[in-house]
């Protein structure tokens, strides 16, 4: 690409460094293929010193074209670090396309001063932080930002009161809501919690200091997960993490504790194009779509992409097509070169087809189709004529249902081998007939279960199943809603389970399962009505699933 050179150039008060980016960072870099032809030599200014909004030192590194001419700015603000692999993959890769990358350490991490809270700081540094670059002779006053997970959260927090110079954000897999990163339908997202607590606190220290944590974490999971209290159990593996102990003990949304926390406003004003970028099976997805959604409905420029990709993998395997979507958006809106945008604003990829779609918005509205469970362990398009029992399991939390796959922050996450888990007596499936020919859903999923029990204390967790010519049984999408029945009368809930878009081809079956719980994916309700973090007693419950029970399927004609 051509810099712009119709300022002053180079511009005056300022001589570029002849540092070059650290060696571990170049290394990395030469690993990679499939991405664009470097474009310009990098430079690299490490250890400047940018002020937070309260005055504590917030350690910034500047990579940049070492080119003569004016270059757009992207501000990577992160609690994890300014090492591998942001070093390579933003630093590196953007400075190469013609970008200065201003990779900053949030507040109380990477060697920043001051106390890293989980959301509290982050749109006061973020504006801080430009402030600070508007005084940088290099900075010509367009401005971009870019990131995944909480690299995403910081700039949704930046955009509820965009500056003048942000005209582009790229949030990939990225969260705009702490409290839905932590719970779904009202069970604590333990799994996730736990893997959060370690990235926070360790990530930041480098890669060693990360990578030994993890393990520890990993070899103690069980012990921590099965743990009577579950609060504080965490200590053996992560030390003490105090924003870990207040996330679990708050379950509640509306909680003052979670006052502030969502930045899911920031969608909602329409003033800066934004590309949102996730994978299904990212534990974000949700989040993701949601933010596309807002954006859409409050006419914002904007795009979105969705790969087969977990929170991991989206910037592994993924990131060739993940790079190449993000340097489109920023060139288009800080270079005004459009030439790599694509002619519709959503493309997904359909699983079990393994496909690209474009598509002009999405969901794409679809008709919506019933699939019934019944009491033979069939799924019918046929609502059951009598009304009553379907079938009935033991939901013991001393031996609770385990988890597989999903949706996770971690390596086991996207779709598994079911089969297992749906041997145990605790598990109930309901299956339907070998399709004749395929079924293409594209859109939300939901089930409609009529659930009774005889404690009063539940969890429902449904997933959605593709069972394949060979009887394996791969899950699609899921969701859990914790409920409260009185006496024997069935409540009635509806479980989210997601959006997905997925083909169910010729000669598979839709298989609808449901259970107690997911765990360690869901921290174990204890049956007793006592919160999950704190119960020490535990009591299995019966749950009985009647008629009027459904799976709801955005279905499209294929």
């Amino acid at each position: 690409m051509t810099p712009h050179t119709h300022d002053v150039v180079p511009r005056s008060g300022w001589a570029a460094p002849s540092g070059k980016p650290p060696l571990s960072s170049r290394m990395m870099r030469a690993t990679w293929r499939g991405l664009p032809a470097e474009q310009h030599d990098v430079g690299w200014e490490p250890g400047l010193v940018a002020p937070a909004a309260d005055g504590s030192p917030l350690r910034t590194d500047h990579y940049f074209p070492r080119t003569k001419g004016d270059f757009p700015t992207l501000l990577v603000r992160s609690p994890y670090g300014r090492g591998l692999p942001w070093s390579p993959l933003y630093g590196i890769l953007f400075a190469e396309q013609g970008f200065h990358v201003v990779l900053q350490s949030c507040r109380g991490t990477g060697g920043s001063g001051g106390r890293f809270d989980l959301w509290r700081n982050e749109a006061a540094d973020g504006q801080a932080a430009v402030s600070w670059l508007r005084e940088q002779p290099w900075f010509t006053g367009t401005l971009g930002t870019i990131g995944p997970s909480y690299l995403g959260y910081v700039q949704w927090a930046l955009a509820l009161d965009p500056p003048p110079e942000l005209k582009a954000m790229v949030v990939q897999v990225g969260l705009h809501d702490p409290h839905a990163l932590f719970y779904e339908g009202g069970a604590l997202l333990l799994e996730t919690a736990l893997a959060v607590g370690a990235g926070m606190t360790y990530q930041h220290r480098g890669l060693m200091p990360f990578v030994r944590a993890t393990l520890r974490l990993q070899r103690r999971l069980r012990e921590i997960t099965g743990a009577r209290p579950l609060r504080g159990a965490y200590r053996s593996a992560l030390g003490e993490v105090p924003w870990l102990d207040e996330v679990m003990t708050h379950p509640d949304a509306d909680d003052p504790y979670w006052r502030g926390a969502s930045v899911a406003a920031a969608a909602e004003r329409a003033a800066v194009p934004t590309s949102v970028i996730t994978g299904w099976h990212d534990a974000l997805a949700d989040q993701n779509l949601q933010q596309f959604a807002r954006l859409r409905r409050a006419g914002a420029e904007s795009s979105l992409l969705v790969g087969p990709w977990t929170h991991t993998s989206a910037l592994q395997q993924g990131w060739p097509e993940v790079f190449a979507e993000s340097l489109a958006w920023l060139r288009a809106h800080l270079c005004d070169d459009r030439a790599g945008l694509r002619p519709t604003p959503v493309r997904v990829h359909v699983g079990g087809e393994d496909a690209w779609r474009d598509l002009d918005d999405w969901p794409p509205a679809p008709a919506t189709t019933a699939w019934f469970p019944a009491a033979d362990g069939k799924l019918s398009r046929q609502a059951p004529v009598e009304s009553g029992p379907l079938a009935s399991f033991r939901h013991d939390p001393a031996d609770p249902t385990p988890s597989v796959g999903g949706p996770l922050l971690s390596r086991s996450a996207g779709p598994r081998d079911n089969s297992t888990l749906e041997a145990r007596e605790d598990v109930l499936t309901f299956t339907g007939p070998l399709l004749t020919e395929p079924v293409d859903i594209l859109g939300p999923v939901s089930a409609r279960l009529r659930i009774a029990t005889d404690t009063g204390h539940a969890d429902v967790f449904a997933r959605l199943c593709d069972v394949d010519d060979r009887n394996r049984s791969t899950n699609v999408c899921d969701g859990l809603v914790r409920l409260r029945t009185t006496g024997q009368t069935p409540a009635e809930v509806t479980v989210a389970m997601r959006t997905m878009a997925h083909r169910f081809a010729a000669g598979h079956r839709i298989r609808l399962q449901i259970s107690g719980g997911a765990h360690p994916r869901y921290a174990r309700n204890p049956g007793t009505g006592e919160p999950s973090a704190e119960a020490t007693r535990f009591l299995p419950v019966h749950l009985t699933l009647h008629t009027g029970s459904a799976l709801t399927l955005p279905q499209q004609t294929p």
